[in-house]
């Protein structure tokens, strides 16, 4: 998870957080954490790179509509990321 951006860990952590979000639904909950509209051409494009990476599937909902949920390998990087933060964070918590 080393080379990925602060905004694709976090793509990672809402659909880790959600059942099989779609792309509008992920969209809405980063504006509520960034609390700044996200556009699209910022949106899918990160989305496919962690498809591209192994780290995401997308399945189709219907026609127009994207699903997307982790795959066994980012569910693994996300423990392990979250293994290594508490190494440095858990005391704050």
């Amino acid at each position: 998870m080393h080379d990925l951006t602060g905004f694709q860990r976090d793509l990672l952590y809402v659909i880790a957080g959600r059942e099989r979000p779609h792309g509008l639904a992920i969209k809405e909950e980063l504006e509520d954490y960034y609390e700044k509209e996200i556009h699209h051409g910022r949106l899918y494009p990160n989305l496919d790179t962690l498809v591209d990476k192994g780290l995401v599937e997308k399945g189709d909902k219907d026609r127009r509509t994207n699903f997307y949920t982790l795959t066994r390998r980012g569910r693994r990087e996300i423990e392990d990321r979250r293994r290594w933060e508490s190494e440095y964070v858990e005391e704050l918590l």
